[in-house]
């Protein structure tokens, strides 16, 4: 199996990143329709957000390369204080999410070995996330690399 090169996302990855986030969008959806949002042509928008947010001094966008094909992606904002959450400086890490034919590689290891190095390079003390109940595999990686439960988001649907 050839490398996965970990790179800051470029103009030219706005389509694969658009396909990829489509992706797990579908997939939070599928696990839970009523709380995760899937609007019409997911992949454009999401691909036009992506590209915009690489732009971004507050963001970081990467994306995992395998013989010149982007299997992978992880977004993270920079946030400052966030009193409503009790947070203090952080990155918020919105998105990782390694294509089928990119997995079993360490690739979604490495996306998160780049998001804690340019973290530390910006002196960012700490990356938050959330993540689905459903997404048991994701977990184990995330606590396996050092993340700790610190909440649990629970959701009332009022029209139930």
């Amino acid at each position: 199996m050839s490398t996965v090169v970990i790179r800051p996302s470029e103009p030219g990855d706005r389509d694969a990143l658009g396909r990829l986030a489509g992706e797990l969008v579908r997939l939070h959806s599928r696990w839970n329709p009523r709380r995760f949002l899937l609007i019409d042509d997911v992949e454009a928008g999401y691909g036009a957000w992506l590209s915009k947010e690489a732009r971004s001094k507050n963001a970081l966008v990467l994306v995992a390369e395998r013989d010149d094909e982007v299997v992978g992606y992880a977004y993270a904002r920079f946030e400052a204080h966030d009193w409503n959450a009790l947070l203090g400086a952080h990155a918020a890490l919105h998105d990782i999410y390694v294509a089928e034919s990119g997995r079993g590689a360490g690739t979604a290891q490495a996306l998160l070995a780049g998001v804690r190095g340019e973290c530390q390079r910006r002196g960012v003390p700490r990356v938050v996330l959330h993540t689905a109940v459903q997404n048991e595999p994701g977990q184990k990686l995330f606590a396996k690399v050092g993340f700790e439960p610190t909440m649990i988001e629970m959701t009332w649907e009022l029209d139930a």
